[in-house]
């Protein structure tokens, strides 16, 4: 895989994991991260080159893409997840959740096209969630970021087909990073690692494809529970527990995450 591979929010979790991948398999890798310290140690655990990124300053995203050369994937990974009650959650976590999960997302898809259009070829990959596709109790606000990921992802796609770029989405369910810190595994699910994504990112660039979910059978499930009348739905919640999840959590098992993201 000879490409010039950038990847935001990268100092750990799905982010460190896609840029081991990546490397792995030939790759020139370049992170970034709004934790200066935690992107610098882990560039130096990689080898690679690491620079501080603000995703919600159109001036950081510039400079990290210009130190990055001519990328030929930019993976917009960075994201934060604030949980509980809706009406717990404050003005400041939902302006900082949707500039960070959404308007970081489309700064960094729009200054990549500007570079990938002129050149005919390149890929953007936006880390979604399948939490964009299925609402859950105590989860609002991050629901409502990820699916303005999901709906702005196809909405680039289809503005670039035929151009040679590609657009896709990646839509992991729970996953074993600080983002589920405090929190308990829905009723007979098993949680996936952050290189399970890693490797649906690798498959991606090697075939690209509008979207792909990790398990891969999530995507269906969330198709066909859309069409079902909504006390299935709510039953089928309850009987998973995923109704209490995001609500009925260890507050100071997230206490160092939650400090982080509102830091």
């Amino acid at each position: 895989m000879s490409k010039v591979i950038a990847i935001t929010g990268a100092a750990r979790g799905i982010g460190f994991a896609t840029a081991q991948a990546v490397q792995a398999k030939g790759a020139t890798v370049v992170i970034g991260d709004i934790d200066e310290l935690a992107v610098k140690a882990a560039g130096d655990r990689l080898g690679c080159a690491a620079h501080h990124l603000d995703v919600t300053d159109r001036a950081s995203f510039t400079a990290f893409l210009e130190q990055a050369g001519p990328v030929d994937v930019l993976v917009n990974n960075a994201g934060i997840m604030p949980i509980g009650p809706v009406t717990g959650e404050s003005d400041e976590d939902a302006r900082r959740c949707m500039d960070i999960n959404v308007h970081g997302v489309m700064l960094g898809t729009k200054l990549a096209l500007e570079r990938m259009l002129p050149r005919g070829r390149g890929h953007v990959i936006n880390i979604a969630s399948v939490a964009g596709l299925l609402p859950t109790p105590g989860l609002a606000l991050y629901n409502a970021s990820k699916a303005a990921v999901v709906a702005f992802t196809e909405a680039a796609r289809l503005e670039v087909l035929g151009t040679g770029v590609h657009v896709s989405a990646v839509l992991p369910t729970f996953t074993n990073t600080e983002l589920i810190a405090g929190t308990r595994n829905p009723k007979g699910q098993k949680n996936c690692e952050p290189a399970d994504i890693a490797a649906a990112v690798v498959a991606l660039i090697g075939r690209p494809r509008s979207a792909v979910t990790v398990p891969a059978g999530i995507g269906r499930q969330a198709r066909i529970g859309a069409l079902l009348p909504d006390r299935v739905r709510e039953a089928t919640m309850r009987r998973y527990e995923l109704d209490r999840v995001f609500l009925d959590y260890d507050p100071e098992a997230r206490k160092a995450y939650d400090d982080r993201i509102r830091g």
